[in-house]
């Protein structure tokens, strides 16, 4: 049977809980034991997929092809694996396979309930996500007391009683401090602790979450009202960078007290690739401004893998990426800013809708006729085109049908594959596929490789009939879908770097395996 490490949140959202657990992951994969992990998302539906980026932030693609929350995103990029679709279970999914069940009859006509059918169908799917590793860390989203995570505390509940010492709940919350008065305030964490013990969990431990430092008399108050012993205590204030946050919690003792809680065989701690990362990281010699240029820029976790993908390639490069958030909507209304925001390179971004679009294409004409490295993901690849099919080519109108259903000359077109889809959730070209990379390119020289495997998230591709014309006026087609004629890359070889690809880079992008055309963006800015 697995062995779980439940985490729960308590006092507000967004205290960074999943970092918590992505650091947890990474303190027991130091010592060789195989770590797994699992988000919970108590909303009703069934994946990320749907919901608007203000709302959501980044919805992450897993190899699978799952639509997933972010979080997943800093499990694979602390723990260097790839976790399935399974690996985030929502209320949705839960609810819509019991109320298959009993429609097809497999509860034999008994009265179907929140306990325990509900209940059941969450710890199936966190034991089936559990097998084959040695530990599986649990993240139940939301804050304890919220009405929709109470299924997945019972159902934890439940699986503490089942399994015994095998599983550890640690608790996650907040304490402010109060300038006023110079003190933290631990009662919203009591609190906390308190309405999780109303439900039947007692935390083994405590992650205090602050601003700065906690003091001693505050951590023995909070092992004194919340009843778990001091030295099961620890403390992840703010730093600098997420990465530290591993380092910070193995100071204060967090991989023996899970070593010894769940009595595992493990070996001593190694981070020397680790602590090389975070160093080169946070000490960089270089700086590069890095306009970032999208629509959904007011909310930076809309972008959140994206952010860290060029951290790690920065880090490679012994430089620091100043980002430079450009909203597309504003260069619409006033192009010559760009001129003004002194960029060493352009990301245009991924995104859907016409809202802004023609700002992205601005930036992208700026990129390419100014000689700024730049580097277009999916909708940036596919509005590359665009830009290339109206201001090169001298195709007047070109557009994406997705933009403009009229236009002349749709030179981005709905794939084959998705012009009998009538359903939103789950049916964009999804997960990972193989590219094929042409040689003697730029991306040949990225990736040093015949071939590539990288995550997609679309429904839209360049319109091979226009290619003739394309290639005729200098742009190169460098990658190709391996199982299907579809473009994935394009360059322009007169650029001092100009590279587009239609699948998402960022997805696998790791702290110390950072992404070609990641690091080949901040080279040529260097440059």
């Amino acid at each position: 049977m697995p062995k779980l490490v439940v985490v729960t949140g308590g006092v507000m959202s967004g205290v960074g809980k999943g970092v918590v657990v992505a650091s947890l992951g990474r303190i027991l994969r130091a010592r060789g034991v195989t770590v797994n992990a699992v988000k919970i998302d108590p909303y009703l539906n069934v994946d990320a997929g749907t919901m608007n980026p203000y709302a959501h932030g980044e919805v992450f693609v897993t190899f699978d092809g799952g639509e997933t929350d972010l979080d997943l995103g800093h499990y694979e990029r602390f723990l260097d694996v790839e976790l399935p679709r399974r690996n985030n279970v929502t209320s949705g999914q839960v609810y819509l396979s019991v109320i298959e069940k009993e429609r097809r009859g497999d509860f034999l006509g008994q009265t179907v309930q929140l306990i325990p059918h509900v209940t059941d169908e969450i710890k199936r799917r966190i034991v089936e996500a559990a097998g084959g590793y040695d530990v599986t860390l649990v993240e139940i989203g939301g804050t304890v007391g919220d009405y929709e995570q109470l299924p997945f505390l019972e159902a934890t509940r439940q699986l503490r009683l089942e399994l015994g010492d095998d599983v550890v709940f640690i608790h996650v919350a907040w304490v402010p401090f109060l300038s006023t008065t110079g003190e933290f305030k631990t009662k919203p964490l009591q609190h906390s602790v308190a309405e999780l013990r109303r439900y039947g969990i007692q935390p083994d431990a405590v992650v205090v979450r602050s601003e700065r430092p906690v003091d001693a008399g505050s951590v023995r108050k909070i092992a004194l009202f919340a009843h778990v012993p001091q030295w099961a205590i620890f403390n992840s204030y703010n730093v600098d960078t997420i990465y530290k946050v591993p380092l910070l919690l193995e100071q204060q003792g967090v991989g023996d007290f899970l070593v010894k809680r769940l009595r595992l065989v493990s070996r001593a701690p190694d981070y020397r690739d680790w602590e090389e990362f975070v160093s080169r990281l946070t000490a960089p010699r270089h700086r590069v401004a890095v306009g970032m240029c999208g629509k959904y820029v007011e909310l930076p976790d809309a972008y959140l893998s994206i952010i860290e993908a060029l951290r790690h390639a920065g880090a490679a490069l012994d430089a620091k990426p100043e980002l430079v958030w450009i909203n597309s909507v504003e260069v619409e209304k006033d192009p010559d800013m760009l001129r003004r925001l002194g960029l060493d390179a352009v990301v245009v971004l991924p995104g859907f809708g016409k809202r802004g679009t023609e700002g992205m294409i601005e930036c992208i004409r700026y990129a390419r006729t100014e000689k700024i490295p730049f580097l277009g993901i999916c909708f940036g690849m596919q509005l590359a085109v665009v830009e290339f099919a109206r201001n090169v080519v001298g195709l007047r109108g070109a557009n994406s049908t997705e933009l403009d259903p009229e236009t002349p000359h749709p030179v981005i077109h709905l794939a084959p594959e998705q012009r009998e889809v009538d359903v939103l959730g789950g049916s964009m070209i999804l997960g990972n596929r193989e590219v094929e990379i042409v040689p003697n390119t730029l991306a040949a020289s990225l990736y040093g490789a015949a071939a590539t495997v990288e995550r997609h998230r679309h429904r839209y591709e360049v319109n091979l009939s226009y290619l003739p014309q394309l290639a005729e006026a200098g742009l190169v087609v460098s990658g190709w879908r391996r199982d299907t004629k579809r473009v994935e890359i394009i360059e322009l070889p007169n650029h001092p770097y100009f590279i587009a690809t239609q699948f998402h880079p960022e997805f696998r992008s790791r702290p110390t395996k950072p992404r070609p055309v990641f690091v080949g963006l901040l080279k040529a800015a260097l440059s």
